[in-house]
C-alpha cells in the first residue's frame, strides 16, 4: 500500500525522500475527485447554457479600491493556519506523530505561520493596488452558472467534510458524548452519506440564492457526483483507509501479506493463531468501514462471530481481487510485519474482500452510463432521480459484503449505510414520479 508519497517513490524508484510523507495518497485522491468533479460540472453547465436552460444573473461590483483591512486579515489568517501547519510538518513533526494527527492537533511552527501570512496579505494588496483607480467604479458583469463552479465546489468541500464528520458521530453516539471535542477534531471516521446530504442542501441553497435553477444544477450534477466516488475510492483502495470489506475465508495470507487459495480448515486456523487480534477490543478496527482511522469495540463472543464469505475466483484472474491483506496501510491496522521497520508496519492477517476497487469499477461504469444519457432526457430532475438510484442500489450491494455498526429496525438489523441508501433509492424513484408529474401540469 501506499499510505503516502514516500512509500510511492521508495517503491517505483528507489528513493527515500522523508518529506514527501506530508503528502496522503488518500487526500490526494480527494482533491483529484473534487477536480475531476468540477471539469464534469463545467462542461454540463456551459452545455445546459447554450440549450437556454441555465441563464446569467447580473451582479454590481465596484472595481479600482485598495484591499480593505477585513480582505488583508482573512488574507493573512488563511496564511497562518497555512504556514503553520506545513513549516511544521516539514520541520517540527515528532517522528511518532502521525501526519493526520499533526494536522488536526495544536502544534505547529509559528514563524512559517508569520511568514506564509505576511506572503498572502501583501500579494492581496498589491493586486488590489495595482487595479487601484483614483475614483472606484461601479460596474454591472454577468455571471453564468459555470462562472460559479468554484464556489460550489468549495461549498461542497466545506459542508461535506463537515457533514460526514456529524453522521459519523451520530452512528457512534456513545464514544462522542464521552469525548465529543476530541471526536469532533480527531482525524478518525468519515460517513460519505453525511457529507453528501449537507453539501447538498449547502450547495442548493447557494444556487437558490444566486438565481441558478436548481433542477437543472442537480441534472448537471448527477454525473459528477458519480465520478468524483470513484476517483475518491482509488484513494480509499491505493492507501488501505479501513474501508475494506469482510473476510473472504476462501483465501489464507501469511505474515506478509501474501495471499494463497485456503485448503479445508486453514481459515479456521488463521483466525486461532491471530485470535488475539481477532477477538480483542478497542483496537484498529478490521471490520470498521465508512472510518478512516477508525477504533471501536471489536470484542466477539467466540471466532465463530467474525464476518466472513467464502467466494473463490476464477484462477485466471488475480487473487487480490477477491482476497487482499492491505500490507502497510495507513491506518496501521493488522499484526506486525516481521522485519519493517518503517511508520506503516501493519499487514490484515486474514485477507478482506476489496470493496474501495470494486466501487471504482461500478461507479465509473455508472458515470459512462450517465454522461451517455444526460443529451437524451429532457425532463428536469429525472436524470438526479436516476442517479440516486443507482447510487443507493450500488451501496446497498456493497454493504453486503462490509461489517458496520447496525441497527434494529423493523426488526431487521440494518447499517446506517443500508438504511440511507433504501431512501436514495426511495426518493430516486419519487423524484422521477414528481418530476414526470411537473411536467405533464
Amino acid at each position: 500500500m501506499y499510505p503516502n508519497l514516500y512509500y510511492v517513490f521508495k517503491d517505483w524508484f528507489g528513493v527515500q525522500w522523508n518529506a514527501l510523507k506530508i503528502l496522503n495518497t488518500f487526500g490526494l485522491m480527494v482533491a483529484l475527485a473534487f477536480v475531476a468533479a468540477a471539469l464534469v460540472l463545467y462542461a454540463e453547465l456551459k452545455r445546459r447554457e447554450k440549450q437556454g436552460l441555465l441563464l446569467p444573473r447580473e451582479e454590481t461590483i465596484v472595481v479600482g479600491k485598495t484591499a480593505s483591512v477585513t480582505e488583508l486579515f482573512f488574507n493573512a489568517l488563511i496564511g497562518f493556519v497555512f504556514g503553520y501547519k506545513l513549516f511544521g510538518l516539514l520541520f517540527s513533526r515528532p517522528e511518532t506523530m502521525s501526519t493526520q494527527e499533526y494536522i488536526f492537533s495544536k502544534d505547529g511552527n509559528i514563524l512559517g505561520g508569520i511568514l506564509i501570512a505576511g506572503v498572502l496579505a501583501g500579494i492581496k494588496f498589491y493586486e488590489k493596488n495595482k487595479q487601484k483607480l483614483k475614483v472606484p467604479e461601479r460596474r454591472t458583469i454577468r455571471i453564468w452558472p459555470h462562472d460559479r463552479v468554484g464556489d460550489i465546489v468549495i461549498i461542497a468541500l466545506v459542508f461535506g467534510i463537515l457533514g460526514a464528520k456529524l453522521f459519523d458521530n451520530f452512528e457512534h453516539w456513545d464514544e462522542f458524548v464521552k469525548d465529543p471535542i476530541g471526536k469532533l477534531f480527531s482525524v478518525s471516521g468519515l460517513t460519505f452519506y453525511g457529507g453528501l446530504i449537507l453539501a447538498a442542501v449547502a450547495v442548493c441553497w447557494y444556487a437558490y440564492k444566486k438565481g441558478i435553477k436548481i433542477p437543472h444544477l442537480v441534472d448537471a450534477a448527477a454525473p459528477c457526483l458519480m465520478i468524483a466516488y470513484a476517483v475518491g475510492r482509488i484513494g480509499c483502495q491505493v492507501a488501505g483507509d479501513g474501508d475494506w470489506g469482510i473476510y473472504n475465508s476462501a483465501y489464507t495470507s501469511d505474515e506478509q501479506g501474501k495471499v494463497t487459495v485456503a485448503a479445508p480448515g486453514d481459515f479456521e486456523k488463521n483466525l486461532q493463531d491471530n485470535s488475539t487480534y481477532f477477538l480483542s477490543g478497542q483496537i484498529k478496527d478490521s471490520t470498521r468501514r465508512d472510518g478512516y482511522d477508525a477504533v471501536t469495540d471489536r470484542t466477539s463472543a467466540s471466532l465463530q462471530d467474525v464476518p466472513h464469505k467464502f467466494i473463490k475466483g476464477p484462477s485466471f484472474l488475480p487473487k487480490w481481487l477477491f482476497a487482499y491483506c492491505y500490507p502497510q496501510n495507513v491506518n496501521n491496522d493488522g499484526i506486525n510485519i516481521p522485519g519493517e521497520k518503517e511508520e506503516h508496519h501493519r499487514v490484515l492477517p486474514q485477507p478482506v474482500f476489496p470493496t474501495p476497487f470494486y466501487e471504482t469499477i461500478l461507479c465509473s461504469i455508472l458515470f459512462l452510463f450517465l454522461w451517455s444519457i444526460r443529451r437524451k432526457i429532457k425532463t428536469p430532475l429525472v436524470m438526479f432521480g436516476i442517479y440516486l438510484i443507482l447510487n443507493g442500489m450500488e451501496r446497498f450491494c456493497i454493504e453486503l459484503i462490509r461489517v458496520n455498526k447496525t441497527y434494529k429496525i423493523f426488526g431487521m438489523n440494518s447499517t446506517q449505510a443500508e438504511v440511507i441508501a433504501v431512501m436514495l433509492i426511495l426518493a430516486g424513484v419519487g423524484t422521477i414520479i414528481y418530476a414526470k408529474f411537473l411536467a405533464k401540469k
